[in-house]
Order: structure tokens, then C-alpha cells, then sequence
């Protein structure tokens, strides 16, 4: 039997292992091991790995998604700290996306971790996008939000979008065909935006646990993603409200497209 055969059919199972790791959510109803061979089998694209992505990027390999793709370009810095909780301060002045790749698998060796120190632009979007199954937008550059959109659109690929800022927090899910994209709700990048901005790690780190809860969902088949919805949090006062979202028919991007986003 060739490695790549025993690779392909291992994917089709679970081991011993797995099964003691994933007990517990595997008592969830209406996930099983059927689910939980759906993440393990999935490809997840992170972008970026910081305060909301790392969150995010931990929680999946927590769950047994089979293979994380980081993008991440740059080195750590001590401004990065309080709220990147895959880095540490030995790795300093050392690549970010590289820190993520060994935490992740040092916590669960059995998830794939592809480090890429990329950050997301118009020349490398289109094929970062095709290695995933599912895209998770953590970018604080809405332009990388804009390129991941249209690209998520173009391969029918799901897309979770999530957004911070000071004590906010906003979450979307983006099925291509089923609902709107980011472009119908922001045509043109806004102008107000901003790199740096004010963050607790805590408020970027519930609206990555928040992201990694939709992922799965739309990985596993599981309740509802916010598909059409905006969830919006203010914690600040501890409230959470949905939005309903339009899309729109003139959209740029999305205008004309049918319902083909998949999950594996």
C-alpha cells in the first residue's frame, strides 16, 4: 500500500486517538462521528493568525479541522502580545505565522498546519484561497477582506467574516449564491477604517471563539450559520444583537452568482 493511499483512506476514519480526544463533542446532537470526520477532512484558510485569527486558528485545531493554512506576514512585536496568545515573548523579532504553526501543532499533532508569511493581497488571494475548503477572515485591512471576498465569491467557497474594534465586535458568514457578500455591504472600502486601533485581547478573542463556532457549523452541517445575518457585540454593555443583511442585486461581485459554496 502507497503512503498516499494509506493518507487518503486514514482521512475516511477516525483513530483510537481521535475518538478519546473528540469525546466529548461527539455527544453533541447532530454531530457525531459523521461531523467529526467532515472537519477532519476540511481545509480551513486563517488570515490573519493574531488576536481574532489565533483564537480562531486554536479553537479549530481544538476541534479536529484536518488542515489549517495560516497567512500571516511579519515578526512579533511587543505591542502584538496582548492579545496573540500563539506567540510568546522568547519569539520576538521572529515570524508570527511560523509561532502559530509550532503552537498549534505542539497541541494537536493531529491537525496539519501550514504556515504561509503572507499577508493577504490582489496577486496572492485567488490561490490562497483555492488550498481551503472554508475561508476565515481575521484581516484588520478591509482591503484583504474585499480581495478574500471576491475571490470566496468566484470559487463558491464559504467565507466567515470577523471584525473588531475597541469594545465591538461583528460576526457574517458568507455562502456564495445564499445570501450577501462583504462587497454587498461594502461596496468601496470604507474610508474610516483604520490598522491600529484600540483592542483587549478578550474582545478579540470572543469574536474568534465566536468565528470558530461558525466555521464548524458550516464545515459539519450543524445549526445555523449567520448567513444573511450580522451578529453585533457590544461588551462593553454585554449585548448582542442580530442584523438581517440584504444582498444586493447590483452587487459587483456576487450579483448573478448561484447558490455553489460547499463544504466537504
Amino acid at each position: 500500500m502507497n503512503r498516499a493511499y494509506h493518507l487518503c483512506m486514514h482521512s475516511f476514519s477516525l483513530t483510537d486517538d481521535e475518538r478519546a480526544i473528540y469525546e466529548w463533542q461527539l455527544w453533541v446532537q447532530g454531530f457525531g462521528e459523521a461531523g467529526q470526520l467532515r472537519l477532519k477532512q476540511a481545509t480551513v484558510l486563517i488570515t490573519r493568525c493574531g488576536g481574532v485569527g489565533g483564537t480562531l486558528a486554536y479553537y479549530l485545531a481544538a476541534a479536529g479541522v484536518g488542515r489549517l493554512v495560516l497567512a500571516h506576514a511579519g515578526e512579533l512585536r511587543s505591542s502584538d502580545l496582548n492579545r496573540q496568545l500563539l506567540m510568546s515573548h522568547a519569539g520576538l523579532g521572529k515570524s508570527r505565522a511560523e509561532q502559530a504553526a509550532d503552537r498549534l501543532r505542539a497541541f494537536n499533532p493531529h491537525v496539519e498546519v501550514v504556515p504561509i508569511a503572507e499577508n493577504i493581497s490582489l496577486d496572492n488571494a485567488e490561490r490562497l484561497v483555492a488550498m481551503a475548503d472554508l475561508v476565515a477572515s481575521c484581516a484588520p485591512l478591509f482591503p484583504e477582506r474585499l480581495h478574500l471576498n471576491r475571490y470566496a465569491v468566484a470559487q463558491g467557497k464559504p467565507l466567515v467574516d470577523c471584525a473588531m474594534y475597541e469594545m465591538e465586535a461583528q460576526l457574517t458568514t458568507v455562502m456564495p449564491g445564499r445570501g450577501p457578500c462583504l462587497s454587498c455591504l461594502y461596496p468601496s472600502e470604507p474610508t474610516a477604517w483604520q490598522r491600529q486601533f484600540p483592542v483587549f485581547g478578550a474582545v478579540a478573542g470572543t469574536v474568534g471563539s465566536l468565528g470558530a463556532m461558525e466555521a464548524i457549523k458550516v464545515l459539519a452541517g450543524l445549526g445555523e450559520p449567520l448567513v444573511g445575518r450580522m451578529l453585533l457585540c457590544d461588551l462593553a454593555t454585554m449585548a448582542f444583537r442580530t442584523m438581517q443583511l440584504r444582498r444586493d442585486p447590483a452587487c459587483a461581485v456576487c450579483a448573478g452568482v448561484q447558490s455553489a459554496s460547499r463544504a466537504p
